[in-house]
This record gives structure tokens, sequence and C-alpha cells, in this order.
């Protein structure tokens, strides 16, 4: 059984769920496209020792303390877009990727649009950043979040803009 909480961030609350193995499965944005039904995210509990880890990193990420995140997480899909959030974990703060580049970090040249499919289910935002993956010509393209808020968060991992 999943359980949720919320915590606060300059994007207002995210919610946080947690799966059965009180691992990190789920942060949501409010709006978020993709965003499960409340109904699955389980009763909501403020205990859970992954929710305290998991709003302490947010706090010092968003406060430019930190640039990496080791929250315990479970993340929860297909084999590929498993294989695809992995990815995202290793694009480094302040940097971005290409659908395509991501493709053929995966040894799947020309999957792009998997590729990005995969990256719009992404589970858990910001701490699996998929806001890092740009399009091939350097555009802004979709995110969950919305791009205004890719944006923001592209430009505040880039220092010229704060929260």
């Amino acid at each position: 059984m999943n359980h949720h909480t919320t915590t606060d961030s300059p994007y207002g609350p995210l919610t946080l769920v947690a799966d059965a193995d009180g691992a990190l499965c789920g942060l949501y944005m409010a709006g978020q496209r993709h965003r499960p039904g409340e109904e699955t995210f389980g009763p909501r509990d403020d205990t859970l020792p992954v929710f305290a880890d998991a709003a302490e990193q947010l706090t010092a990420y968003f406060a430019g303390d930190s640039t990496e995140f080791t929250v315990r997480l479970g993340l929860h899909g297909t084999p590929f877009q498993r294989s695809v959030w992995e990815q995202l974990t290793r694009i480094p703060y302040g940097e971005t990727r290409s659908y395509g580049e991501l493709a053929d970090a995966l040894g799947s040249r020309g999957a792009s649009r998997a590729v990005g499919l995969a990256n719009g289910r992404n589970p858990v935002g910001i701490i699996v950043p998929c806001h890092r993956v740009i399009g091939s010509d350097g555009s802004l393209t979709g995110y969950g979040g919305g791009l205004d808020r890719k944006r923001r968060l592209l430009d505040f991992e880039r220092g010229t803009a704060l929260f």
C-alpha cells in the first residue's frame, strides 16, 4: 500500500508518494500531466523517514545548497521506462541531454520518441531530472510540469535565476 504527504516548494505543494517498501515512488506537482489519481497515493502519513529525507533534500536543492539527491527510490514502470529514468539520473546538474542522446546512451539509436514517452511518464520529477531533457535543436520540449516550470528549473540549475 502506498502512503503520501505533501511538502512545500517554489512551485507550490509537492505530493510525495512512498511504496509499501518505504521508497519514494512519486513526486507530483499540482496540475502535472500524467499525475495519477489521488486514490492511488494511499493514506496520508507524515511520519515515514523517506518523506523526511526527500523534503530535506528538496529544501537543500531549492536553496542552492545541494545538486544531488540520495533519497531511496522505488521506480515502478516497464523495464524500458526504468532504463530511461536511470539515464536521467546520470545527467549532471546544470546540463541537458537531447532525447536522441538518451536513446543512444541506452543503445537504442532512433528510439528518441520512445525515450520521450518514457521521460513524460517519470513518476519522480525533479529528483529524477526529466526537466534536463531538451529537443535535438536545443529547444524546450514537453514537460509534465509545464514548460514554464522546466525553464525555471533549468535557469536555476544554470545559475541564471533564483527561486
